[in-house]
């Protein structure tokens, strides 16, 4: 895939942008709905994706991603709503999202202590292509959603500045992105596994509306019981439980890992559909994506930091300048079959995305040496197979 790179003192950055590159979609398929093209979350017409990847072996292993619903989220609002199915983590700005019932920033996604950071790379780039904020015009309330990678990351370093992050936002584009170990899921882990930035996507037939459904996750579940992983359900985890485990050297801090905070681990999952849905609508799309997690073994224990946010790219909320904001006038979604296909697309596509994320993943072996492997993906392809055979 064609990436972008710029080359700082004492560290490498990569800026990985969505293209129109060729990707293999998730190597088996499951579920009622098809994917989309490019079985990501920008299947969703507008919507975009981009990458900052921050690597400087042997500590830093880190980055940010953003989601852009469109173009210009401060102008064209869209129809938003927000879940936390456990609440030990941070997604900045949603408290605006329940109260408004749109979305009018970038959703960034990055480590924990980056969060500040982020934030500021973001109102940096809303007042570059609006002058007028905050002298005269509103202010912004930045989206920024954080998962703690200080497992393989040295964190307290805080890689990730402002201006990598109005970098990121210029590069955002439309079509196929990374996934795996790049952005903000560079240094995340998943049943013990690599994780990070998984996507994928599920399309209606056209008797329900032909409505598109993407997904987009930054999966950090680290130590999930291993065993409790199941892949189509396939008991991959137990099948998996004594293999490829985490291997901690000597000087590791965290030998103890699946005790403390660094063994729960988050999730952020981002939800969008071009289906014109309300904030009520989305919030009740948001609970199905929690579902899909679910169908891979996940359980949200009270350490994670297990957050959603769902938006509809077709319900707009014209911003035309003097706080004046003007409500969609078009019809919203109300068929009840088709209401219940975005549910079912959406755990669908959830699940997807947290199995693309495991694909995607490579070993990498980050602070203190601690080495964690990837899926063993070709090992888990044969025993669907042979799950499927009987």
């Amino acid at each position: 895939m064609p990436r972008a790179s710029f080359l700082f003192p004492a560290f490498l950055a990569l800026i990985l942008a969505a293209t129109g590159a060729a990707r293999a979609v998730l190597p088996f398929h499951f579920g009622f709905y098809e994917p989309g093209p490019l079985d990501g979350i920008t299947d969703v017409p507008g919507v975009r994706v981009a990458h900052v990847t921050r690597i400087q072996p042997p500590s830093i292993m880190t980055g940010a991603t953003a989601i852009l619903p469109n173009a210009d989220p401060w102008t064209h609002k869209v129809s938003a709503a927000f879940f936390a199915l456990n609440g030990n983590g941070e997604m900045t700005g949603t408290h605006w999202i329940d109260e408004a019932g749109y979305l009018e920033e970038p959703i960034v996604l990055t480590d924990t202590l980056d969060v500040g950071r982020a934030d500021d790379g973001v109102v940096s780039w809303q007042i570059q292509h609006h002058p007028n904020i905050g002298r005269g015009d509103d202010v912004p309330l930045p989206v920024v959603a954080e998962c703690d990678d200080g497992l393989l990351n040295d964190i307290q370093a805080r890689v990730v500045t402002a201006q990598d992050v109005v970098r990121l936002l210029d590069s955002a584009a439309a079509g196929q992105f990374a996934r795996g170990s790049v952005g903000a899921g560079t240094g995340m882990n998943a049943f013990r596994f690599r994780g990070g930035i998984g996507s994928a996507s599920r399309v209606l037939p056209s008797s329900l509306g032909g409505y598109r459904v993407g997904v987009l996750v930054n999966d950090n579940t680290g130590s999930a019981p291993r065993a409790s992983l199941t892949i189509d359900g396939v008991p991959v985890g137990e099948k998996l439980k004594n293999e490829y485990l985490p291997v901690f050297s000597k000087r590791a801090a965290f030998a103890d890992w699946p005790k403390g905070r660094l063994g729960e681990g988050s999730i952020i999952v981002v939800v969008a559909t071009d289906a014109p849905l309300d904030s009520r609508q989305l919030r009740a799309v948001a609970l199905r994506a929690a579902m899909g997690m679910a169908r891979t073994g996940m359980t949200s224990p009270i350490s994670s930091g297990d957050l959603i946010v769902a938006f509809s790219t077709s319900r707009v909320f014209e911003y035309t300048g003097d706080y004046d904001v003007r409500a969609p006038a078009a019809p919203i979604v109300e068929d009840d079959g088709t209401l219940n296909a975005l549910y079912t697309a959406t755990a669908e596509a959830t699940q997807a995305s947290i199995y693309d994320a495991l694909f995607e993943a490579k070993t990498a072996t980050g602070r203190n040496g601690v080495k964690v492997y990837a899926l063993p993906g070709q090992k888990v392809l044969e025993m669907l197979r042979a799950a499927r055979a009987r």
